[in-house]
């Protein structure tokens, strides 16, 4: 059921394609109902759709975890980086094809939803940061984000972004985060648009290539991410 998603999250159909746009007005948090919401609209999509869109707001895709909820407790913080890794394996195995718009800063969390999808399109005239900001303020990064980082990112930068490099978003597509850039006010229809083409492809045969794929990372992570997470220790900023 759909019925109780925050208002951060909303869901519509364009034809084939299931869009699902994070616009909490701000800096798109994700916090325990989103991940929840996000969970919901996926398993929505793959019931209704052939592809599948993750659009932010008109400045930001998403920063990532509300820090409230992550420094709130271990406990708390767990919890939701815990669900967060279930909803990202998730979105990494669907068999739809599924294309992020990353319509502006996409840090943290933010930046494995787009580790997480098919193929990313960010914008090519805005000041957007794009990385794995999590070691900076002090958090090791699970290894579900680990294992998503090293299967898409560029060898040769991989150390630098899982050590909190962020990027531009020129310098995300050399890295390996984003796959083309657009004029920021075209990023999501042209996302929109790249998922129609995606949407004609054979359903069986994209959903069967891709659990070949990444189904051993998946189920890898999905045995290990409790063990994981009872030793990640919450963000520290000052070190």
């Amino acid at each position: 059921m759909t019925d109780d998603l925050p208002a951060s999250l909303s869901y519509r159909l364009d034809g084939p394609v299931a869009v699902v746009t994070l616009d909490d007005g701000k800096a798109n948090a994700t916090g325990p109902a989103e991940i929840a919401g996000l969970a919901a609209l996926l398993a929505r999509a793959e019931r209704e759709a052939t592809a599948l869109v993750v659009a932010g707001n008109a400045r930001v895709f998403s920063a990532g975890f509300d820090l409230a909820v992550m420094t709130e407790s271990v406990t708390s913080m767990r919890s939701l980086v815990t669900a967060g890794g279930r909803m990202w394996m998730g979105l990494y195995g669907s068999p739809l094809p599924t294309v992020s718009a990353c319509t502006g800063h996409a840090l943290a969390g933010g930046a494995v939803t787009l580790l997480s999808t098919d193929e990313r399109i960010g914008p090519s005239d805005a000041p957007a940061k794009v990385g794995l900001s999590e070691v900076a303020i002090g958090m090791p990064l699970p290894e579900f984000v680990v294992a998503l980082a090293r299967e898409r990112l560029s060898p040769r930068h991989l150390t630098r972004a899982v050590l909190g490099t962020v990027f531009t978003p020129a310098e995300a597509v050399e890295v390996g985060y984003l796959d083309r850039l657009v004029p920021q006010a075209d990023v999501v229809e042209s996302a929109v648009a790249r998922a129609h083409e995606l949407a004609a492809l054979a359903p069986v045969a994209v959903g069967r290539t891709k659990t070949t794929l990444r189904r051993p990372t998946i189920d890898g992570v999905l045995g290990r991410i409790d063990d994981d997470m009872a030793t990640i220790v919450p963000p520290n900023p000052g070190g």
